[in-house]
């Protein structure tokens, strides 16, 4: 699956244990939108739209393809990484849990990173495909605005992504929260219709959130205009 890390190899020497990876030539995708000063003019909003489809097909390939099926339970822009022709691969498997085909969650520890983990996950020690999703849908967040998931350094009340998209919606100013590098009269109509489906993937009501395959489908479509 091309939008997957691909193992190469594995080394055992002694004690040490070593797995081979693809090189992915240009990084992970949060250094592109966190670290480098350049990204809005390198990460185009075209290149940003690939990523989050083939970041959304590896998801699919995960949850629906794989048997036994795979919960990720680690989605974030550091695990995206890029090819030299910005395609997306999901990497970092370390956190990741076999599911059977009939199941819909696993019980596990509560793991995932700050930011990235949804809400329902601070109530009951489940993993869920819609978790994989939550996480996903804020990645589309800061493909959208070039925000961190949290920023301690911003002002109270935009601290956190999620409640700054979603009171930004609530007062009808969507269209500002978008990064400045990528918002144009030429791509506004998908840059919202991506937004709503980035507001869909972190309700806080896991059973309202799309399936990976809807956000396959529903991306696809938008990239396809």
């Amino acid at each position: 699956m091309k939008n997957l890390v691909l193992l190469q190899g594995y080394c055992k020497v002694g004690n040490d244990r070593l797995l081979i990876y693809s090189y992915m030539e240009n990084g992970s995708l949060d250094y592109w939108l966190h670290e480098r000063a350049d990204s809005g003019a390198l990460l185009d909003w075209r290149k940003r739209l690939r990523i989050a489809l083939g970041s959304a097909r590896g998801l699919a390939y995960l949850h629906l393809s794989c048997d036994p099926h795979i919960l990720h339970r680690d989605i974030k822009s550091s695990n995206i990484l890029l090819d030299e022709n910005f395609e997306a691969h999901l990497a970092d498997f370390g956190l990741a849990r076999l599911i059977c085909a009939y199941e819909t969650h696993v019980t596990t520890d509560v793991v995932g990173t700050l930011g990235y983990i949804p809400p329902e996950y601070g109530q009951s020690p489940v993993a869920t495909y819609k978790g994989d999703v939550y996480s996903f849908g804020i990645v589309l967040l800061e493909l959208l605005t070039g925000r961190r998931p949290v920023d301690m350094c911003r002002p109270k009340g935009s601290r956190d992504v999620v409640s700054w998209v979603l009171q930004m919606k609530a007062e009808g100013r969507e269209t500002e929260v978008f990064h400045p590098s990528i918002h144009g009269k030429e791509n506004e109509n998908q840059l919202i219709r991506v937004l709503e489906i980035a507001c869909l993937c972190v309700t806080s009501a896991p059973k309202s959130r799309p399936t990976s395959q809807q956000l396959v489908a529903w991306l696809e479509e938008i990239s396809d205009d």
